[in-house]
């Protein structure tokens, strides 16, 4: 028998609206089976229950499904680095990839987790995560891609074209979700440039990408929780961005006042019936809410689910996990990945890529050079079958030399085997212990404990040992049971920037008594290096990079594959160089400049640029031009690998406007590509930079103004490049309205 559901996909399929036939199928619902539609599938503690036992990271969400109808509902699951339900394939996290500054390969990912997704029943991913790197010290920094916000737009446009091949897409958080302890209740103040010129940029990028949902964040801004947020949800989304899809809220206490948040355009509580039911119902029985409003909240979701064929996406084997292929992908992430930093003469040779034919002994040295370290172990956690170490990927790609491994514990041991070795490569940084999504009891979450509904069934409170310590608690992980299940340590954000004491005590032991010292960092983003930058031959920042790291590692380190990556942030000379970071703020006013921006403003010097990063070759530029051709400038250049081996690099495209009448970047990147070439050979390069992008928010009017002049554009291979081109274009005004 053909359900409702299935004559109104087929319609949609033969060219009938999508919104027309989510009507239809409203027109045939009950009142209970629409309000159904507004939340998660589950009871909060029938939802919990579930959890404390696993079911974070055995099988997805559902929401909005009516049997009746035969409406299947969607089904979600995370994550930004892969599939949370596992065993998945783990990507390096979003930071890494950022680095790689490849649209291309980050498609190819988001096509491969949208293929796992679907083995594991998935319908609608929640990995798109782009808010903006406003301070590295942010415990989530890893899940985004950078600082720039046209760089984390074009690659979250990227990752939403792959997956979106297979499932529906969701980007998160909106917005102005930049800070992780305080998330809960942080009021972030910001003006209308700064918002809309900054942190929405690239949300923008990837609504007009098509993307199916978006997730709110759990702070508020500017005074109104972003779940309860009209001028976010509606004003922004729906009426200046033409947004076309469902809006969900973040997990658990990711709204405050049910009413008001579909009233404002919050579609889905997810991913249980928790803050919201119980209000709503009773505001629709007095008269307070119209079902009007409800059913709009219904069409959003049903109008997207037929929009993209829900019900009707191909499957796929479960043995598509973690398959050699999306292996064999994981690796190349890594290895495009990983950033070398530092690669100085020792006796004049370079001291990377390492001379294999020369080695007899090297030393791994470090903890973290044998975990299984994948990054935060929260809502990211993606459950991979094997994690290849640095260890076994250096000894496995060094076959006949001897790799010697000390754990550093005891440093008189560890610099023992430096001594005796040609090369002491030094594994450092972080684990989820340092950084990532905080789960904790501090008196900024206590707060929340009266949102947490009444237990209906009294038989659940013996399932829980941590029943009344839950209750007071009032976490997104309410339990000790399923603190364990998510598998979250303390996380949050970095409480520094530099590395742990014994870590630079480490280095600059080993480095002491080796010249040849390597220096591995695993992080999630900017790390400060002064203490002991001088002190080693090498960096390579090889990130949280997932579960083919190890190998991806020893190829860079071999010379295999030669390092392209750039960094997606500036790292600073020092921390007073950025944006004052309060990771306890209840109130916090983001300002316009941040990052490489901010240090340009300030004439200050980087330790190392926004897209720096060096190649085992070299590259040069020559033969620019510029062609203005309706709504956009092609930035033409020619590009020769100068070196003696093969590589890639970023073009780089930087734009300013001198004698602006509005205080803006010195230089801001507008443009990238990326160019693999062999020895010798050169390559034209056009990256295509939209007129749009130039322009700046009238707070009058609230268009774009793109202001008439003669705009610099800079084409370089990193922020500030001396050896950068330099072209002009003279542009007239301009006005866009959205």
């Amino acid at each position: 028998m053909t359900t409702e559901y299935a004559k109104a996909l087929k319609k949609v399929r033969d060219g009938s609206d999508h919104h027309e036939q989510a009507r239809v199928l409203i027109s045939q619902m009950t009142q209970e089976e629409r309000l159904h539609c507004l939340d998660g599938g589950s009871p909060f503690w029938e939802g919990i229950k579930d959890m404390s036992k696993g079911g974070y990271h055995q099988r997805t969400f559902p929401a909005c499904r009516i049997p009746r109808l035969g409406i299947p509902g969607f089904h979600f699951s995370d994550g930004p680095r892969g599939v949370v339900i596992g065993p998945a394939t783990a990507f390096p996290v979003s930071m890494a990839r950022g680095a790689s500054f490849d649209i291309d390969l980050e498609e190819r990912i988001g096509d491969v987790i949208g293929q796992e997704l679907r083995a594991v029943g998935a319908t609608l991913y929640g990995g798109v995560c782009v808010n903006l790197l406003r301070h590295p010290a942010w415990g989530r920094a890893q899940e985004t891609y950078g600082e720039d916000p046209h760089h984390v737009g074009e690659m979250g446009a990227a990752l939403t074209r792959g997956a979106q091949r297979h499932v529906m897409a969701t980007v998160k958080h909106f917005a102005l979700n930049s800070m992780e302890n305080a998330r809960f209740r942080v009021d972030v103040t910001i003006d209308e440039r700064t918002l809309h010129e900054v942190y929405l940029p690239h949300f923008k990028r990837i609504i007009d990408e098509g993307v199916a949902c978006v997730m709110s964040a759990y702070n508020s801004v500017n005074g109104d929780f972003c779940g309860d947020n009209e001028a976010l949800l509606t004003g922004i989304l729906r009426d200046e961005w033409d947004f076309d899809g469902f809006v969900v809220s973040d997990w658990i206490f990711g709204l405050r006042d049910g009413v008001k948040s579909v009233r404002a355009g919050l579609d889905v509580e997810m991913p249980y019936r928790m803050m919201r039911h119980a209000p709503i119902v009773e505001a629709v029985a007095t008269g307070e809410l119209s079902m009007d409003v409800v059913d709009r909240a219904v069409e959003h979701t049903l109008s997207t689910m037929l929009r993209f064929g829900v019900g009707e996406m191909p499957t796929q084997p479960a043995d598509v996990l973690a398959q050699s292929s999306h292996r064999a992908l994981a690796r190349e992430v890594a290895q495009k990945s990983m950033v070398l930093l530092r690669n100085e003469l020792v006796d004049g040779v370079a001291v990377l890529p390492l001379q294999r034919a020369s080695l007899t002994r090297v030393a791994v040295i470090g903890e973290l050079a044998r975990k299984r370290n994948l990054g935060d172990g929260g809502s990211s956690d993606v459950m991979a079958p094997e994690v290849v170490s640095a260890l076994t990927g250096i000894q496995n790609a060094l076959n006949g030399v001897d790799v010697s491994y000390d754990d550093a514990t005891d440093m008189p041991q560890a610099v023992a085997h430096a001594v005796a070795s040609e090369i002491a490569i030094v594994v450092v940084g972080y684990t989820k212990a340092d950084e990532g999504e905080f789960i904790g009891t501090s008196s900024d979450t206590t707060h929340l404990a009266s949102h947490i509904p009444a237990v209906d069934d009294p038989a659940l409170v013996e399932e829980f040992t941590a029943f009344k310590a839950a209750q007071e608690w009032a976490l997104p992980v309410v339990m000790k049971d399923i603190e364990r299940d998510v598998n979250f340590a303390v996380g949050g954000d970095r409480a520094s920037l530099r590395l742990a004491p014994k870590d630079v005590e480490l280095i600059r032991a080993i480095a002491k008594v080796q010249p040849r010292t390597i220096v591995v960092l695993v992080c999630g983003s900017a790390v400060l290096i002064d203490e002991w930058h001088d002190d080693v031959a090498a960096v390579v920042v090889s990130w949280y990079c997932g579960m083919q790291g190890g190998h991806a590692l020893a190829d860079i380190l071999t010379g295999a594959v030669n390092p392209s990556a750039c960094l997606p942030f500036v790292i600073p000379e020092q921390e007073d160089d950025l944006v004052f970071f309060d990771r306890d703020a209840k109130e916090i006013t983001y300002e316009y400049f941040h990052g490489q921006w901010l240090l340009d403003k300030n004439n200050r010097r980087a330790a190392y640029p926004f897209g720096f990063g060096l190649s085992y070759t070299t590259f040069s530029y020559s033969n620019a031009h510029l062609k203005a051709d309706g709504d956009a400038i092609a930035v033409t250049v020619d590009v020769t690998n100068t070196g003696a081996v093969s590589g890639a690099t970023v073009v780089q495209i930087y734009a300013g406007l001198s004698g602006s009448k509005i205080e803006r970047p010195r230089r801001r990147l507008v443009g990238f590509g990326r160019v693999d070439l062999t020895a010798g050979q050169t390559h034209a390069v056009v990256v295509q930079v939209p007129l749009r992008s130039l322009a700046i928010r009238d707070v009058n009017s609230h268009d774009w103004l793109l202001e008439s002049g003669s705009w610099n554009i800079e084409i370089a291979q990193f922020s500030g490049d001396s050896q950068a081109l330099l072209q002009s274009v003279v542009v007239a005004e301009q006005r866009y309205h959205s």
